[in-house]
């Protein structure tokens, strides 16, 4: 979606690049700050239940389109991990963080797919979030499945942690879309003017 605002605008390559870099470090550190104030305010299994750092990720994917929202996915965890891991409690846990940058790469990517559909029409955010959910979380499954023998986790135990994850998955499926929703018809506006 930014990608079409960017060229309507006729930004040279370098402005296009500088400015969804910036973007993407913004929704990185929207997914750093996020999880960190969900447990801050609501405890520390807020994060499995309410997947905060999952929010800017999908938001990354729908806005910046699948290249730059694969960046956001994966790097995103990457980043939480080292900065938290600096103050001794890492988010993720070591164990879990290849899972979640493959998890939400794909989140990224897939909601990513519908960036230039998005910005024709703001409702296929619905479909991009609910299609990245899926696509997300079944190879997180998939991937236990895969790896559990050097893995600690278990498929019951990913199979729990998606089930406490639904009320997290249903506020991406209602406010992601509609954010971006309120985004595209500001840059719309934007550039009409």
């Amino acid at each position: 979606m930014i990608e079409n605002v960017l060229a309507r605008k006729g930004l040279s390559l370098r402005l296009k690049i500088t400015v969804k870099g910036l973007i993407s470090a913004g929704m990185c550190a929207l997914a750093v700050v996020l999880p960190q104030l969900f447990h801050l305010v609501a405890g520390a299994q807020s994060g499995v239940s309410w997947l905060p750092m999952y929010l800017p990720v999908l938001l990354g994917g729908c806005l910046l389109g699948w290249r730059w929202g694969l960046a956001v996915g994966v790097l995103s965890p990457v980043v939480s991990f080292l900065i938290t891991s600096a103050f001794g409690n890492p988010m993720p846990i070591a164990a879990r963080l290849p899972f979640m940058a493959a998890e939400l790469a794909i989140f990224a990517c897939v909601s990513g797919l519908f960036s230039k559909k998005i910005a024709k029409n703001g409702w296929f955010a619905f479909p991009a979030v609910l299609l990245a959910q899926l696509a997300g979380r079944s190879a997180f499954m998939i991937s236990v499945l895969i790896f559990q023998s050097i893995t600690p986790f278990t498929p019951a135990v990913i199979w729990g942690q998606i089930q406490a994850g639904l009320y997290g998955m249903i506020l991406q499926v209602v406010a992601v879309p509609f954010v971006v929703m309120i985004l595209r018809r500001l840059l719309i506006k934007g550039d009409d003017d």
